[in-house]
């Protein structure tokens, strides 16, 4: 995903300001594909010179205003376009993969403890996308549009649920390596 692509999506789901798009980040499409406020502030100007989007007039002109966007039909037609066009997946790259791979060799001093922090923060986001679900999904909410909201949600409640598997499994192992105290 790019971040152009993020940005149309989030402005044909409500024309907004650079830092109302922000905190949609920050709340949604963030979980998936950060951008920091610089950066989207970068892109809606060059969408804008593109032709794909274009700023609301201002109710009254006003200094300092925030400038809201909306999406032009070029630039729906440019997300259909990239919606609709093959992507082949991205290969993993995980440091911890790694590291763990070069703990191998080079013995596992800190290792543990960072899977130990790694796990914490999984068991939060997971928790954090359960809650989501059950406010923003309830049984019976089943719109084509809610339904792959929900699809993508779903998608970050199953990643993480591998993760804390995985972190919970590597930490037994852990405890069973020579040389390792047990926790």
């Amino acid at each position: 995903m790019s971040l152009p692509h993020a940005i149309l999506t989030a402005l044909l789901e409500k024309p907004s300001s650079g830092l109302e798009l922000t905190r949609r980040f920050d709340k949604s499409i963030g979980y998936f594909w950060s951008a920091t406020h610089q950066q989207i502030y970068r892109e809606l100007g060059k969408l804008e010179a593109d032709g794909l989007i274009r700023a609301l007039p201002a109710e009254q002109p006003a200094r300092g205003q925030r400038k809201s966007y909306e999406v032009l039909p070029a630039g729906r037609a440019e997300l259909a376009r990239w919606t609709a066009a093959s992507q082949e997946p991205k290969p993993l790259r995980d440091a911890l993969l790694l590291r763990l791979r070069a703990a191998a060799v080079v013995g596992t001093a800190g290792l543990e403890d960072d899977l130990r922090r790694h796990l914490q923060r999984h068991e939060r986001q997971l928790a954090e996308y359960r809650q989501i679900e059950e406010r923003d999904f309830p049984p019976g909410k089943d719109s084509p549009q809610n339904r792959l909201q929900h699809l993508v949600l779903r998608a970050g409640i199953d990643l993480e649920t591998f993760w804390t598997g995985w972190l919970r499994h590597a930490l037994e192992e852990f405890a069973e390596l020579p040389g390792t105290d047990p926790a």
